[in-house]
């Protein structure tokens, strides 16, 4: 599987440089994520926008994990890139309903950092109580 990591102070960018999402590359993802989230990113953007087919809605459930680990982190997992055919999918498995997804990179990266300053002042707001 062919992939780049480019990882930042407050979030990490993971592009899939394949041209389908597949029940090889899937599960290979999922561990990406896992790594990811063991190094301490709470936020990870995977950056879908090399890929323009999936063999089956099946293998975009390896997005769910990604989220649930985020969330868990008190992070954000954020899919941008996402083709017609793959946004079509989503819908039809209802995993668009789970996932936080943006059109370009840049509204992902403003996205963390805007949770990042509400969680800045409400934690702010938690030690003057």
């Amino acid at each position: 599987m062919k992939f780049s990591v480019d990882k930042h102070e407050k979030y990490v960018v993971l592009r899939l440089d394949e041209p389908r999402l597949t029940t090889e590359n899937a599960p290979r993802l999922k561990s990406e994520f896992i790594l990811l989230n063991t190094e301490g990113y709470c936020n990870i953007v995977l950056d879908l926008s090399q890929v323009s087919a999936c063999d089956d809605s099946q293998d975009l459930s390896c997005l769910l994990v990604g989220d649930r680990l985020c969330k868990k982190a008190n992070g954000l997992f954020i899919v941008t890139g996402i083709t017609k055919c793959i946004l079509e999918l989503l819908e039809m498995s209802s995993i668009d309903q789970s996932l936080n997804i943006v059109g370009q990179l840049e509204e992902a990266e403003d996205l963390i950092f805007m949770e990042e300053i509400e969680k800045e002042l409400l934690g702010s707001f938690d030690q003057e109580i």
